[in-house]
């Protein structure tokens, strides 16, 4: 029996607008993309600390954490990782609706898969941020010693090794994580918000990092 033809979608009383409404600012899914190493989780979470000290409803989903949960049961065979990107796209998509700004830290290495996460949401509702570092930059860091392994073998289809990377072709934001201090990086990616009206204002002095950050012992990007 196919079950879709018995499933109604159920619409509530308390929509998105009303929930940005009480936020004070729009619903939005920030997909940070990039190698292994590349600063994702990193700069994701830096700019959660601003928007959250800023009175953001906020949460990062990381690629590591959610593997320790709802996707657990999932290897890395280019199969398996599409669906690893379209159950966080589901996830992400019931955040925003829920009116939180959620960030969202994954290799997410195809290009169509990322694409099917854009085309579930409205227009402007998903915002692309490619983590630019180079291979050798984040083989150098390698903060997990995932690199290491990979080039030994032990690990299989590894991005960037023996795995492909698919570059974005027209991210809204391309950040230079490889070269530029993470404070730098930081009001980019707030910038870019500010311009697209997600947020209407945050405090972030131009002579020093973003609200909150300079109190912060910040670790390299990984």
């Amino acid at each position: 029996m196919n079950t879709h033809n018995n499933i109604v979608w159920h619409h509530a009383t308390v929509t998105r607008s009303r929930r940005e409404a009480q936020n004070g600012h729009r619903g939005a899914i920030l997909w940070f993309t990039g190698l292994s190493g590349a600063g994702k989780s990193t700069l994701a979470h830096a700019v959660e600390e601003s928007l959250h000290q800023a009175g953001c409803r906020t949460f990062v989903l990381d690629g590591d954490n959610v593997r320790h949960g709802l996707c657990s049961d999932l290897g890395f065979s280019s199969k398996e990782r599409t669906e690893n990107i379209r159950r966080i796209g589901e996830m992400a998509k019931l955040f925003m609706e829920a009116g939180v700004i959620v960030l969202t830290a994954f290799i997410s290495p195809f290009r169509d898969d990322r694409a099917y996460v854009r085309g579930m949401v409205g227009h402007g509702d998903f915002i692309e941020i490619f983590c630019n570092s180079s291979l050798e930059t984040c083989e150098q860091r390698d903060v997990k010693g995932m690199y290491m392994k990979a080039r030994a073998g032990q690990i299989s289809d590894f991005t960037g090794i023996s795995s492909p990377y698919e570059v974005p072709e027209n991210p809204e934001l391309l950040v230079n994580t490889g070269k530029e201090e993470l404070a730098v990086c930081t009001n980019l990616v707030l910038d870019l918000l500010l311009s697209r009206g997600v947020v209407t204002s945050y405090n972030a002095n131009p002579d020093e990092p973003p609200c909150g950050l300079h109190s912060l012992t910040l670790a390299p990007l990984a």
